[in-house]
């Protein structure tokens, strides 16, 4: 018959306190995850979405609803992260540019 061992206290805090220094780090991890590589024009649901790099060459002849001062940097999907270029919760794993714009843009607010 096995004993079994039973917890302390030290030992409680001591696996507590590795949770609590991982929660942060896996936190990072994730964002880097999250904002992988650029998305290309040609993505399937870039593509079903209108996506451009650039809000000025939107046709908007496709794009009725489509007005100059749509950006993603003012969409409220965007969180920026360097460089003009951020995530967007409608293309999880890519990052869009600031000044581009989709059929799904909504106002930051």
């Amino acid at each position: 018959m096995q004993k079994r061992k039973r917890l302390n206290r030290r030992e409680i805090v001591k696996g507590g306190a590795a949770t609590m220094t991982a929660i942060p780090v896996l936190a990072i991890l994730g964002e880097q995850a999250w904002s992988g590589e650029r998305i290309s024009e040609s993505h399937p649901t870039a593509v079903a979405l209108g996506y451009v790099h650039d809000g000025e060459k939107v046709d908007v002849s496709q794009n009725p609803t489509y007005r100059a001062d749509q950006r993603c940097d003012n969409c409220v999907q965007y969180a920026a992260t360097n460089g003009g270029w951020g995530t967007c919760n409608i293309f999880p794993g890519f990052e869009v540019a600031g000044p581009g714009w989709c059929k799904v843009w909504v106002v930051k607010i």
